[in-house]
């Protein structure tokens, strides 16, 4: 039985031990895929890829690359999570491509192109600053991946520990392509959750009126 939003939220935490019996179906693993394909991105060009890694073989590979964590070869889908370089310079076509997709005059397309590198231009001035930027934009595409899978009752964990450089030849990546920024173990618990424990909410925020 599917969660609601907030039921979800409740019900995701890092999970730090997968049951290795239980496999998420190919059904539920698209729904936690397009969660990831629909989310926002800056000027929608989507800079990222997603990596899904069921064989066994290479989990164990990448085990050592990520600090030796249980949950890359415990879970049942391992996504590795990409942040686009080559694909958001003008130069390479996609930048374009990408704003074609909504039709519009040569001219105002032209201007949108002219706007973008404009406004990005430090951003744009090398891969470094380029990864910093679109590594970022990640973060929204694997949130909503983390709560679309707790929506069906199965965990993940989002993880930053690990060799960056060594996981991205044990996978053979042309970095100038794209680049490392998380990775997060999909499947199902053994153990029972933890408490959430999060700051009261008139801790974090206020309201400016």
């Amino acid at each position: 039985m599917e969660k609601t939003f907030m039921e979800a939220m409740d019900f995701r935490h890092a999970c730090k031990i997968f049951d290795e019996t239980k496999k998420v179906s190919d059904e539920d693993m698209n729904y936690i895929l397009e969660a990831g394909r629909k989310s926002p991105s800056s000027f929608g060009m989507e800079a990222w890829k997603f990596l899904v890694i069921t064989n066994e073989e290479l989990k164990a590979k990448l085990k050592p690359a990520c600090w030796d964590q249980v949950q890359i070869t415990s879970c049942s889908h391992l996504v590795v999570v990409l942040a686009g370089i080559d694909c958001v310079k003008p130069e390479s076509g996609e930048v374009e491509r990408k704003f074609k997709r909504r039709e519009m005059p040569q001219e105002k397309l032209d201007f949108y192109i002219g706007l973008y590198a404009g406004h990005l231009k430090d951003t744009l001035s090398s891969d470094e600053n380029i990864y910093a930027w679109t590594a970022k934009q990640t973060a929204f595409a694997a949130g909503n991946m983390m709560t679309a899978a707790a929506v069906k009752g199965i965990d993940s964990c989002p993880i930053e520990g690990y060799d960056k450089s060594k996981v991205e030849e044990i996978l053979g990546l042309d970095t100038k392509k794209y680049q490392l920024s998380l990775v997060i173990p999909f499947g199902y618990r053994i153990n029972e959750q933890s408490t959430q424990l999060r700051e009261p909410l008139a801790n974090i925020v206020e309201y400016i009126k």
